[in-house]
């Protein structure tokens, strides 16, 4: 899950307007002629057209993927029933590689394992420019895709493509993060109830193994208008409440909430001040927890002795839980989101409504209160003890980066060498 990215009105606009000034006249404005037979329009007989005869039932489910992604070798009948180009729409901004490093790697596998051959997919990365993402979608779509697959720079550029390709009978699917008033039809990430849940337990877990006495907890939250917050704290407080409500933890503070790093560690100092007893810390980010983290050294605190959530697993996330001063972080595997949205598009290429095994939620987009038929994946909560067999085995990070000084003596002791 990204960070909340911030919209502009001014933007929103622009993109809108472009939007419409790109599409003037028929809905098929500015487009390459379609070949023979191969409208993207929807229409009744793509909507029902069979899977080869031959090929037998499809059956596939979220709990099918894995790392070898060897689930989307059953899905070469639906690609091969398919027509078409897919489009995919990366948001990378300044600073971050997650799309490059992680995102289109995993899509590229996805689908060639599906059998769906290179120059039937283009993927773009917009760098950080909600223009530059605007005009990748509609260039894809002048080129005959038939399905986007949109990881948003923000909602106003997410909601200007929707509505494009909505107009040009493309379907979308949202990756990763929602585009809120957006037209998609679907949206694959992770289960952000679940997510805050992991933290939850993670927390719990973590009291128990330090030995804390007494536990004054400071619940801290992601920014209060994100929904994806909003969800997040659903899940770790539905796990926190029956140790609030028995008396057996205190909560002792709930700040407001923000996904910026320097404003959450203010938060924290306000509230450490005033309640100087705070012994333990829900947090709902690794980057919220690392700047907190090195604030609580400078007051001496040690480590194995103030419990600290986080998720994401970045690197100074999973050194902070290697060096006792993190309890764990949820981790959510890229890998997973990349072959359900491939999974979801390749049905949608073939004009085949996605199965509902493979469907296994909903999201409610709170800005049009639309119920967007979702694929939700489970996060995993790694910890010291599994941190080998999950992000080292995932190369989510490397022996090297994980184990650099101060850290290799931590990585020894968890069994992680090079």
């Amino acid at each position: 899950m990204r960070l909340a990215a911030s919209v502009t009105a001014v933007a929103a606009a622009l993109l809108l307007a472009g939007c419409a000034s790109g599409d003037a006249g028929s809905k098929d404005a500015g487009r390459k002629s379609a070949p023979p037979g191969d409208s993207s329009a929807v229409t009744l007989a793509d909507a029902t057209r069979p899977i080869p005869a031959g090929t037998g039932p499809v059956k596939i489910s979220v709990s099918d993927f894995n790392s070898t992604f060897s689930a989307m070798k059953k899905l070469k009948p639906v690609t091969k029933a398919g027509r078409g180009l897919v489009g995919v729409l990366l948001p990378d901004a300044a600073g971050s590689d997650r799309s490059t490093r992680f995102d289109a790697p995993y899509l590229k596998r996805a689908f060639s394992t599906a059998g769906l051959p290179s120059s039937l997919l283009i993927v773009q990365n917009a760098l950080g420019s909600d223009a530059t993402q605007f005009s990748e979608a509609q260039a894809a779509i002048v080129r005959g895709a038939r399905v986007l697959i949109l990881d948003p720079l923000d909602s106003g550029v997410g909601q200007a493509i929707e509505s494009y390709a909505k107009r040009h009978g493309v379907s979308v699917i949202d990756y990763d993060w929602l585009t809120l008033g957006g037209s998609r039809g679907y949206y694959v990430s992770f289960d952000d109830v679940a997510v805050g849940k992991a933290m939850g337990l993670g927390l719990a877990s973590c009291v128990s193994a330090w030995h804390v006495k007494g536990p004054k907890v400071i619940v801290m939250k992601g920014a209060p208008t994100d929904p994806r917050a909003v969800l997040l704290a659903q899940g770790y407080d539905e796990v926190l409440a029956p140790y609030f409500t028995s008396g057996r933890w205190t909560d002792v503070a709930n700040p407001a909430g923000t996904w910026t790093p320097a404003v959450a560690l203010s938060e924290f100092i306000q509230q450490y001040s005033a309640h100087p007893g705070i012994n333990a810390a829900l947090r709902p980010h690794d980057l919220i927890s690392g700047p907190i983290i090195s604030y609580l050294k400078g007051k001496g605190i040690k480590a194995k002795a103030f419990p600290v959530t986080g998720q994401q697993a970045t690197l100074p996330g999973l050194r902070n839980v290697l060096a006792g001063y993190q309890c764990g972080t949820a981790y959510e595997p890229d890998y997973l989101e990349a072959q359900g949205a491939a999974a979801v598009a390749l049905f949608l290429r073939a004009r085949l409504k996605p199965p509902a095994s493979l469907l296994n939620g909903r999201f409610k987009d709170p800005q049009s209160k639309a119920s967007v038929p979702s694929v939700l994946f489970k996060p995993v909560w790694v910890t010291a003890k599994n941190m080998k067999s999950t992000v080292i085995a995932d190369k989510y990070v490397t022996v090297a980066q994980l184990c650099a000084a101060p850290y290799a003596a931590a990585c020894k002791a968890a069994g992680i060498t090079r």
